[in-house]
């Protein structure tokens, strides 16, 4: 996996939600094509934003519950959490520029 820290329904709200930096989750699956052609750029994002964002990555097959509640209906799904909360979402397979754009002005410093 690389840059980006698998996580799980059972350790999600500990590495998500009580995470003290911006969190940008990405919502995938194993079979998806779409969330295969954006992990590059998910992984690169991770390793040139270490310390002001942490970047994981959730297998909607296994974390059900936690898709559900966040009403993740179509991946790719990437969700930006901050201070426990989520502030932006991109549901689809967008460029690394795109992503960026949307979560640039959270990395800031509030």
């Amino acid at each position: 996996m690389g840059n980006a820290t698998a996580v799980t329904g059972e350790n999600f709200d500990t590495e998500v939600l009580q995470s003290k930096e911006p969190v940008l989750v990405d919502f995938w699956a194993a079979w998806c094509g779409p969330c295969r052609a954006i992990a590059s750029a998910v992984e690169e994002i991770a390793a040139e934003h270490r310390g002001k964002l942490k970047v994981v990555k959730l297998d909607v097959d296994e974390a059900v519950e936690v898709s559900a509640r966040y009403g993740v209906q179509t991946i790719p799904t990437l969700l930006l959490f901050k201070d426990g909360k989520p502030v932006e979402r991109l549901i689809g397979a967008y460029p690394k520029p795109v992503i960026l754009s949307k979560i640039q002005r959270h990395l800031e410093p509030s």
